[in-house]
C-alpha cells in the first residue's frame, strides 16, 4: 500500500497568553507527532478533550501553519508550499454543523463555493448538476439547495458540511469529530455514509473522535493522543483487544458493552486526577501523573514511541510485549 500522508515529527507551538519580552511561554498542543496513512485507508485519532487531535488534524492540511516537523502528502513535501493545488485535494470536515455554515448562504452557494473558487464547472448548468449530484450523494436532493441552513436539523446540516467538502472531488479528508454534536442515532447513519462516500470515491480519512467505540468502527488504524503526543498506535482490531499503554487499556475500559453480564465481570479502568496544563506539562512521560505503573524513570525520561510489534507503536517505558 502506498502513503499518501505522512507527517514526521510534527509540532504546533502556540504563545501563550502573558508572555513578556523577557519570557516566552508556549502551549505545546502538539509536540513531536509522527504517523502516516495508506491511499484508501482510515487513521483514527482519539483522546480526551484538549490532546491536540484536532490541531494535528487542522495543520496536517496546514489551516495551521506548523511550528516544525514535515507534512509529506502523496511523496511531495507541502510543509512550506502554495497551499492552493492543495486544497482542492485535502478537504475538512468541521465539529460543529451550527458554526461551520454561513447562515446568510443558501446550501447551494456553501457546496458551490469551492466548485467557483477551484473553477470546476465550465457553465451554470454544470454547477447546478454537480451541486445536485453531490447533495444527493449525501441524502439530501434537489429541493434542499435552496435553502438556509437554520432549516435543517443537526444531522442534515453536517450532512451540507460534507456535501461541501467532498464538492471538489478531493482524495483526503479530515473529518473532524463530525459526529460528536449528534444524536446518537443520527451518529450511525452519518458514519455508514462516510463508509459508503469511501467506496465510492476512494477517499483517505483522518477520523477524529474522543469515542473510540465511533472511531473502533469506522477506522483500520488508530492513534491514541495524550497532552499533544501520540502514544500508541495500531490496528483497529489490535488497539481494542491488545492495548499496551495504560491509557489506551483505560480508554478501552471505558466503551460500553451491550451484554450485562460480560459488562458484570470487566474491570473499569478508572484514572486518578486531571490531565496536567499543556502548558506546563509534567518531566519525562506526560501521562506518569495518573498512571498506576509510573517509576521514576518516567518523571526523568521521555518514552520513545517505538514499535513493539508488525505495526503497533508505543512509548511506555512499562511496556512488555
Amino acid at each position: 500500500m502506498s502513503k499518501l500522508v505522512e507527517v514526521k515529527n510534527l509540532k504546533q507551538y502556540f504563545p501563550a497568553p502573558g508572555n513578556s519580552l523577557f519570557s516566552k511561554r508556549y502551549l505545546k498542543a502538539v509536540d513531536d507527532v509522527s504517523f502516516y496513512i495508506n491511499k484508501g485507508e482510515t487513521l483514527g485519532l482519539v483522546g480526551e478533550s484538549g490532546c491536540g487531535k484536532t490541531t494535528t488534524g487542522k495543520t496536517v492540511i496546514r489551516l495551521y501553519e506548523p511550528t516544525a516537523g514535515k507534512i509529506i502528502y502523496n511523496g511531495e513535501d507541502i510543509t512550506k508550499v502554495n497551499m492552493l493545488p492543495y486544497r482542492r485535494k485535502m478537504q475538512i470536515v468541521f465539529q460543529d454543523p451550527y458554526a461551520s455554515l454561513d447562515p446568510r448562504m443558501t446550501v447551494a452557494d456553501i457546496v458551490g463555493e469551492a466548485i467557483d473558487i477551484h473553477k470546476l464547472a465550465k457553465s451554470k448548468k454544470e454547477r447546478k448538476e454537480r451541486i445536485i449530484s453531490i447533495l444527493e450523494r449525501v441524502g439530501l436532493n434537489s429541493e434542499h439547495a435552496n435553502r438556509y441552513p437554520h432549516e435543517f436539523s443537526g444531522g442534515q446540516r453536517q450532512r451540507i458540511g460534507i456535501a461541501r467538502s467532498l464538492a471538489v472531488n478531493p482524495e483526503f479528508v479530515v473529518c473532524d469529530e463530525p459526529v460528536s454534536a449528534l444524536d446518537v442515532s443520527i451518529q450511525a447513519q452519518i458514519i455508514n455514509m462516510f463508509e459508503e462516500l469511501q467506496e465510492e470515491m476512494g477517499l483517505t480519512y483522518l477520523f477524529i473522535a474522543h469515542d473510540l467505540s465511533v472511531v473502533k468502527h469506522i477506522s483500520n488504524r488508530i492513534g491514541v493522543m495524550y497532552l499533544g503526543k501520540l502514544v500508541e498506535l495500531a490496528s483497529s482490531y489490535e488497539l481494542t483487544f491488545h492495548s499496551l499503554h495504560p491509557y489506551t487499556q483505560s480508554l478501552i475500559s471505558a466503551i460500553p458493552i451491550p451484554d450485562p453480564q460480560v459488562s458484570r465481570t470487566r474491570q473499569r479502568i478508572v484514572l486518578e486526577g486531571d490531565v496536567p496544563s499543556p502548558l506546563d506539562p509534567p518531566s519525562g512521560c506526560r501521562f506518569r501523573t495518573r498512571c498506576r505503573y509510573a517509576t521514576k524513570i518516567c518523571a526523568e525520561q521521555e518514552p520513545e514511541f517505538k514499535e513493539v510489534d508488525n505495526g503497533h507503536f508505543v512509548a511506555c517505558h512499562h511496556v512488555t510485549k
